[in-house]
């Protein structure tokens, strides 16, 4: 039950953490529903559990692939978020009087944050510091107790998401056309902003290697 109580905290701290992911799963909760943006979270929240289990079992090859494959998997991530920061910022909000509930499109929403949560290795490295931290050395758990971290970890994610497309999808339903055409638009502009920011680090990366 430690390791399970363990998990979840760290699963609702690290939903919590305001990223491109998060700001993506809130635009959607606002403007595609409630259950669009939670299925999004459940995305986040399986890619979580997953890194969570590889970092406690401590599974070398995979992990030595990840860093191996660090530059691949961060300039594809910069360009799927850049992309995805335009369609956001050029996608209309929906009319104020009729707001979905029950949008289409779930398969996609789900597999989306999952992909790109997977395609950041940092969310890997950032688990292994938080349960060498919390005293869950990686490798030195039994399978039973890794097991309870992941379903920890998943459910407060789960938690965390659930709040967060509830509040937002209330919320969305009070807010004008115009104040919801800001918030896309923010939204979008921050999600560029992630993406050309990771291409940035890359390209100075490099230069400095060369």
């Amino acid at each position: 039950m430690t390791h399970l109580i363990k998990g979840i905290i760290i699963g609702f701290a690290l939903a919590a953490a305001v990223g491109p992911i998060c700001l993506l799963c809130l635009r959607r909760s606002l403007t595609d529903g409630r259950l669009v943006g939670f299925v999004s979270g459940l995305g986040v929240a399986t890619a979580d559990a997953i890194y969570a289990g590889i970092a406690a079992l401590g599974v070398t090859a995979i992990t030595y692939a990840l860093d191996h494959y660090h530059t691949g998997f961060q300039l594809t991530t910069s360009v799927i978020l850049i992309g995805l920061g335009i369609h956001t910022y050029r996608t209309p909000p929906p009319s104020t009087e009729v707001r979905p509930e029950h949008a289409t499109g779930l398969t996609a929403a789900y597999f989306s944050t999952l992909a790109l949560t997977l395609a950041n290795p940092a969310t890997l490295l950032a688990l292994t510091f938080i349960l060498a931290a919390m005293g869950l050395t990686p490798g030195g758990d039994t399978l039973i107790k890794t097991g309870f971290l992941v379903l920890g970890v998943f459910s407060g994610s789960c938690v965390w998401w659930l709040l967060l497309s509830l509040g937002a999808g209330w919320f969305g339903r009070k807010l004008s056309a115009r104040t919801l055409r800001l918030i896309t638009h923010i939204a979008g502009f921050a999600i560029i902003g992630f993406g050309a920011w990771q291409l940035v680090t890359l390209a100075l990366g490099y230069f400095h290697k060369t």
